[in-house]
This record gives C-alpha cells, sequence and structure tokens, in this order.
C-alpha cells in the first residue's frame, strides 16, 4: 500500500487558515477507475483510495504508516506570508481616506 502524508493547503474561497493544522494519510489509488457507459460516472473496486486519517503532527502520521507497514511519501507544506493589514477589514470603509476611492 502506498500512501501520502500532507498538511492541506486553505481553501480557495476563503482567507482563513482553520482547517490547515493537521496532516492527513490518503491512499493512492492502486488501480484506475472505470467509466460508467450509461451514467458517465467513474468508479473503482479499490476501496483504501477514498480513506484520509488526520493526525496531529507529521511524526504522528509516520509512526502509524511504520507501524501498519504502509509506505509512505510526505509532501512539506510551503511556506505561506502573513497578510495583515494595518486596520484590517475596516481599511475599506475608512472616512478620513487621502486618496481617490477606486472602488
Amino acid at each position: 500500500m502506498r500512501a501520502r502524508i500532507y498538511r492541506p493547503a486553505k481553501t480557495a474561497m476563503s482567507s482563513g487558515t482553520a482547517k490547515t493544522n493537521h496532516w492527513v494519510l490518503e491512499f493512492t489509488n492502486q488501480e484506475g477507475r472505470d467509466i460508467d457507459p450509461l451514467m458517465g460516472w467513474t468508479s473503482s473496486s479499490d476501496t483504501q483510495s477514498q480513506i484520509k486519517l488526520t493526525f496531529d503532527s507529521k511524526e504522528a502520521a509516520l509512526e502509524y504508516a511504520a507501524e501498519n507497514g504502509i509506505e509512505a511519501s510526505v509532501t512539506e507544506p510551503k511556506a505561506r506570508k502573513v497578510n495583515v493589514r494595518a486596520n484590517g477589514y475596516a481599511e475599506n470603509f475608512a472616512t478620513n481616506r487621502r486618496g481617490a476611492w477606486t472602488h
């Protein structure tokens, strides 16, 4: 069994980083998917690819993989610079704006 261990990125629809503090062990698909001729849906008989396990740390995920004989590859997350504005969201509605209103 092959799996990958990674830390999920933030969603594109939100600026928050809520579900990015844990590590995920996800099994890779061992066989190809079949296309249903009637509906066009894809399916697979590989049930391991549906499993995602979450861990508090990378070390815990690696330990679990080693104990259960899972060949795992680790993908390190890319560092993200912090984007904090001085006045935050209220800056969009400031009454003491010196420049022209651009919205």
